[in-house]
């Protein structure tokens, strides 16, 4: 489905077929992160879960800059489409690759320089620091890897394959299962083999999405461009708050790692490490929602459809509502069975902290993913100042203030309430960002 069909076809097909591949690719990508803390919780231990917590903050910035690259550069190339510029948007493409290799490259040696502070600052310490520098020092060598897979992905959905897309994704995610399942057990290869397993996932991925180049529809082509520092700002504004999306999950997780050792020690650290990975999933699933309608709002806008933009808003929101509604439900009323999945020790302690967290933090799935959404919508239609202050006041400048506040009234209780509380905050300056916006179009999104 190229950009033709997707100004043709009913928005309705266009937004179930975008969405679903997309929701499918970001559950994949969650899945391998689930699996990961799964098998290391069972296999290493209750240290070796609280190791992989402490590094799953920087895991989240590396994913962030691939997004940010890949969401940035995709939006302007679809938008380029929309406008029949084809020659502009493979420039967009190629320059987008050039930057997101020099940003794996730097990522990999300042990790490699700084490994021992960064870990130490992130909270590993005592018996931790050698299970952490373990795990992250083989995330590092595959930094490039890890970014220039989630550039191509976007790059690929917005050229009208969204199938190879999801394909590439979840074989890598379904891979670097089995993978965690041999390395850990069979292998004995501990935190190492959990790294190795995650690391091969981008890399399949990419192999899989070389496939595009065979497709009749492709429009995806290197091309000759002239490096101009505009050409990257126009990148990151667009991206920037996608990348605040993914990273401000790991800025969370530092920060409530930091907090609640100070409570209750590496067991509270281990109860958290098993709600934050299973709301990473969740994250995921609105990030896909978000991802899915980014290439038909950019193209639809970029044709000036404004009706068809509005319509696809409100596709977007309900479903991000219906899954929040789900999640919150299933936290409610299958929190043991969670609990149980990753409680390899049988900890009483550890069930009962986590079985609290779950049923208070999930509340935050109901306000959580129409905000995602919005970000995403407001960035596919070139908007960039309201997606940027969406992103940057749920993920640091609200976030961090309550969490401070919440636990110093209500210690552990006040840390799991932080979260529901900042993405009920940030939905009012959603809505009213959206109310101005349709008043501005004047249009209904109904029509």
């Amino acid at each position: 489905m190229n950009s033709t069909d997707i100004l043709h076809q009913p928005l309705h097909k266009s937004f179930t077929h975008y969405v679903s591949l997309s929701l499918f690719s970001m559950l994949g990508l969650s899945l391998y992160i689930l699996a990961d803390t799964f098998f290391v919780a069972n296999g290493v231990g209750q240290d070796g879960l609280t190791a992989l917590n402490v590094v799953i903050p920087v895991y989240n910035v590396l994913n962030g800059i691939g997004l940010m690259l890949g969401m940035g550069g995709a939006t302007l190339y679809a938008i380029s489409h929309g406008e029949n510029r084809i020659g502009k948007s493979n420039q967009i493409f190629t320059s987008t690759l050039f930057i997101g290799a020099i940003a794996g490259i730097l990522f990999t040696v300042l990790g490699l320089l700084f490994i021992d502070p960064l870990m130490i600052l992130l909270g590993a310490t005592g018996e931790i620091l050698p299970l952490a520098k373990e795990y992250f020092s083989v995330i590092l060598f595959f930094a490039l890897f890890f970014i220039v897979n989630n550039i191509v992905v976007c790059f690929v959905r917005n050229d009208g394959n969204p199938n190879l897309a999801m394909t590439g994704m979840l074989i890598g995610s379904l891979a670097n299962i089995v993978l965690d399942y041999l390395f850990i057990f069979p292998l004995q290869m501990g935190m190492r083999g959990a790294a190795l397993a995650t690391a091969t996932s981008p890399i399949i991925s990419l192999l899989i999405l070389t496939m595009h180049k065979r497709s009749p529809r492709r429009n995806l082509a290197f091309a000759s461009f002239k490096w101009k520092p505009t050409d990257f700002f126009s990148i990151f504004s667009i991206g920037f708050p996608s990348f605040v999306t993914e990273s401000s999950s790991g800025l969370v997780i530092f920060m409530f790692n930091k907090i609640i050792l100070e409570l209750v020690g590496n067991t509270g650290v281990a109860a958290y490490g098993i709600i934050a990975n299973i709301s990473l999933v969740c994250v995921g699933i609105f990030t896909g929602i978000g991802q899915g309608i980014q290439p038909i709002a950019s193209i639809q806008f970029g044709a000036k459809n404004h009706k068809q933009v509005l319509r696809l808003m409100m596709y977007g929101f309900s479903t991000a509502l219906l899954f929040g509604i789900l999640f919150y439900g299933i936290g409610l009323f299958y929190s043991e069975t969670i609990i149980q999945w990753f409680n390899g020790e049988n900890d009483p302690l550890l069930a009962a902290m986590t079985d609290k967290g779950i049923k208070i933090y999930f509340t935050a799935f109901l306000f959580m993913g129409i905000n995602i959404v919005a970000i995403a919508f407001f960035s596919a239609i070139a908007k960039p100042r309201q997606s940027f202050i969406l992103s940057l006041l749920r993920g640091l400048i609200l976030i961090v203030p309550i969490l401070f506040l919440l636990a110093s009234f209500f210690d552990l209780t006040g840390v799991w309430l932080t979260m529901p509380i900042t993405e009920g905050s940030t939905l009012v300056l959603t809505l009213v960002f959206l109310i101005h916006y349709l008043k501005k179009s004047n249009s209904s999104p109904l029509i």
